[in-house]
């Protein structure tokens, strides 16, 4: 370590996290990073481990008005919302509907894709530096169909996909059965996503990053931050729950739904939600699946990845605090079962992520309202894993003032005010 290094403290060691830290350690600053959990235990490791680049469209679709009561009568469905959680979550129930207008669909796809479209370069120069060249997978992600009319629903935004140059290819049954033999007359009508591909196993992708950043000097100390500490209009230290405090000269805070305990005093309120993703990992699952495959009509994912088989991507919104509901998770493997029904069981894992997601599916990346030296870079929703190295470079160039033709202004915090 230098003497005269400038430091930085990044608040969360998930992916978006890491990704920040890694960008300002390229940039010469000495940089800690802090999270309660061990590396690779964040809500990223429970998702499907794509690289979604054109997952541009938001989730408020239009007629989504029109599925709210399916969401809380269905509770085996797809997405589900718990009776319970409606009275305290309606306010951001009320902007995220407002987003389902055809007008803001459009415009929240355009700054989203304004960010994907940089997802490859992006990660390219974290992951030049890692032992493993081979985190990325090279194979597209495919989509299955019940129904023909079911791709037709889609129709619209895969245009408005193309619109902004992402691909994709329809696919019929013998097509199916060539990529993915294990699904042979299952299923007549798919898609492939050209842009699309998957990490090896989400949960190494975030060690292997991790580990890369304490090689090159990082420290990752497993803690809470538990205040910030403020001097001449600036946070000059972090206190954490085991007593230490750390002087820094910059703050990211980049630890998802947990991002809002400091968000009064840096100024901010934004609708943050945690949104519980189930997953279910199969260490033995003694059927071969190439790719990792979105299961449209079954509103989950068959993700093979290192530690075996994960199945998930079903999403229920309950409120703040409550207990996860591992039955959800169970839904998953006996619909899975259903479709393959010689899925193998033994050691069978469930777990939860909470997705932070905003109102308009887009994240946050800004500086803070307060304190110049603090960026904010949270609420990706689904998109974390994708959206990862991408946020780090820009926060990265907030944070030192770095000229920067990218337009931020559809991320800024204050857009909820």
């Amino acid at each position: 370590m230098k003497e005269n290094t400038k430091t930085a403290v990044v608040i969360g060691g998930g992916i978006v996290g890491i990704c920040c830290a890694l960008f300002l350690q390229k940039k010469g600053l000495n940089v800690t990073v802090i999270d309660p959990s061990e590396a690779g235990e964040s809500t990223a490791k429970w998702s499907c481990g794509q690289m979604a680049v054109s997952e541009i469209i938001p989730l408020s679709k239009k007629g989504i008005l029109k599925k709210i009561p399916y969401w809380l009568l269905d509770q085996q469905g797809p997405l589900a919302l718990r009776p319970s959680a409606f009275p305290q979550i309606i306010p951001w129930f009320l902007q995220f509907l407002s987003c389902a207008r055809t007008s803001r669909i459009e415009e929240i796809a355009s700054s989203l894709a304004s960010l994907t479209q940089h997802v490859y370069d992006d990660y390219a120069v974290l992951l030049k530096d890692c032992a493993d060249q081979n985190l990325l997978g090279h194979r597209p992600v495919l989509e299955f169909f019940d129904d023909v009319q079911d791709i037709e629903h889609e129709k619209e935004y895969l245009e408005l996909r193309q619109h902004f140059g992402f691909k994709h290819q329809i696919l019929n049954e013998k097509e199916i059965t060539d990529l993915e033999p294990t699904f042979a007359g299952k299923f007549k009508h798919g898609l492939l996503f050209n842009d699309w591909t998957a990490v090896k196993d989400t949960k190494g992708f975030i060690v292997a990053l991790s580990n890369c950043f304490i090689a090159k000097g990082g420290q990752r100390i497993q803690a809470e931050a538990t205040e910030l500490k403020e001097n001449n209009h600036l946070i000059k230290q972090v206190n954490l729950s085991n007593t230490q405090i750390l002087d820094t000269d910059y703050v990211v805070i980049a630890a998802g739904v947990g991002s809002r305990v400091f968000s009064r005093q840096l100024g901010v309120n934004p609708p943050l939600l945690g949104i519980a993703g189930y997953q279910v990992v199969l260490p033995q699952p003694k059927v071969e699946i190439k790719h990792s495959i979105i299961y449209a009509s079954g509103g989950f994912c068959f993700s093979p990845m290192t530690r075996g088989l994960q199945i998930g991507g079903t999403i229920e919104f309950a409120a703040s605090g409550s207990k996860p509901n591992m039955k959800r998770a169970e839904i998953i493997l006996n619909k899975a079962k259903q479709l393959v029904p010689e899925l193998g069981l033994e050691g069978v894992e469930y777990g939860v992520g909470y997705r932070p997601f905003l109102p308009d599916t887009k994240p946050i990346i800004d500086i803070s309202p307060r304190f110049s030296n603090v960026a904010l870079a949270f609420g990706h929703g689904q998109l974390g894993l994708t959206l990862a190295a991408t946020t780090g470079r820009l926060v990265t160039d907030l944070l030192l003032q770095q000229s920067s033709t990218f337009n931020l202004e559809p991320f800024k915090a204050t857009r909820f005010s």
